[in-house]
């Protein structure tokens, strides 16, 4: 077999997937980074959660970024129910997370929830919520895998 059978060989991928495989690329690249840079913050935001978005903040564990994860799919899935027994249960508390943690974690929920939506709005609707949710599943899976190689 030549180096050009293996290429002839594979079928060919939608254009969503090989979409929404960059866009997972994209955002796990920039979850490397810490503290996010968050485009619109009005100041009550801001001094609410200054802990998670001071220049010199640490990096949150990797279970609040599993945690955030999970919030930003029910979001966008529209379980806002489980997303109230969430915080008003502090469920957080039960996933081995302090309560030092819950900036950090709301941060990050809200950058993931953020990002997701925007890229709907930028391709005005096009890619669905469900296309969305996968996306984030993506990423999460190559920050996980990052997070092991580290």
């Amino acid at each position: 077999m030549n180096r050009w059978t293996w290429v002839l060989d594979q079928k060919p991928r939608p254009v969503l997937e090989v979409f929404k495989d960059e866009v997972s690329r994209l955002l796990a690249g920039k979850l490397q980074q810490w503290p996010l840079s968050l485009e619109e913050v009005d100041l009550a935001y801001a001094e609410r959660h200054a802990a998670a978005l001071a220049p010199d903040s640490p990096r949150p564990v990797p279970a609040v970024y599993a945690q955030a994860f999970c919030l930003a799919r029910w979001e966008l899935q529209r379980e806002l129910a489980a997303v109230d027994d969430y915080f008003r249960n502090l469920r957080f508390l039960e996933f081995g997370l302090a309560p030092a943690d819950k900036s950090a974690l709301l941060v990050l929920s809200r950058w993931l929830t953020e990002q997701a939506l925007a890229l709907s709005e930028a391709t005005e609707g096009r890619v669905k919520r469900a296309d969305l949710v996968d996306i984030l599943e993506r990423t999460e899976r190559l920050c996980l895998s990052w997070a092991a190689a580290s």
